[in-house]
């Protein structure tokens, strides 16, 4: 298995408690939740930076992306581990390559899309919305790391799993809307400088990901 800093309860069997749901149980999910949300963050941060004049009700349907992937991600693992495990764990050598070509198209076009908008002139800073397709690529790239949690929290019932997987989701969607609102502030000044700073961004977090994979 692959592991990373992130990835406590992988480097440390006993850092999960195995007695029940009690406050060391959530303690440690949320602690864990907020290692793997830190991707998530760092793409709600240049998402701000793109979109400055994002709504309350978009911003929360952008964070809400990335925590239902990163509640998905380790419970696809945990039912991994259970059935298809020897499948899975050669199938994840490949995440980091896959997160890596993701998150550099997505950082590519907007890189692309900054520099366009500077030719065009100041006026038209403004970068495109956040379009439903590279949301949802960048929830995938953002949390399939997270897969290998399955690894983790492999001795857990399937309640216990789901419970841990909802306290992750829970609180990258609270770090997300941080990042989110962060980047909007920062975003309104920086103009179309935002989008390529975002890129950049967004390309770091891959090539981050495919380092730490490969080490």
């Amino acid at each position: 298995m692959r592991k990373t800093d992130r990835d406590v309860a992988a480097a440390d069997p006993g850092f999960f408690v195995e007695a029940g749901m009690d406050l060391g149980f959530i303690v440690n999910s949320a602690l864990l939740g907020v290692g793997l949300a830190m991707d998530a963050f760092s793409v709600s941060l240049a998402n701000g930076l793109r979109e400055s004049r994002m709504g309350r009700g978009r911003m929360c349907a952008v964070a809400g992306v990335y925590a239902f992937f990163q509640f998905a991600m380790p419970m696809i693992g945990w039912v991994c581990v259970h059935t298809i495990v020897e499948l899975f764990s050669a199938c994840e050598k490949a995440i980091p390559y896959v997160a890596l070509a993701l998150l550099g198209y997505i950082g590519g076009k907007m890189i692309r899309e900054g520099l366009m908008e500077r030719r065009g002139g100041e006026e038209k800073a403004e970068s495109k919305p956040l379009t439903a397709g590279i949301l949802l690529m960048q929830g995938v790239a953002t949390s399939i790391d997270a897969l290998s949690v399955g690894f983790a929290i492999e001795a857990y019932d399937a309640g216990m799993a789901a419970a841990a997987s909802l306290i992750i989701a829970g609180v990258t969607f609270a770090i997300c809307m941080a990042g989110l609102a962060i980047g909007k502030k920062a975003g309104t000044r920086l103009s179309w400088r935002a989008s390529v700073m975002g890129g950049v961004i967004l390309i770091g977090i891959g090539l981050e990901i495919l380092i730490k994979g490969l080490l």
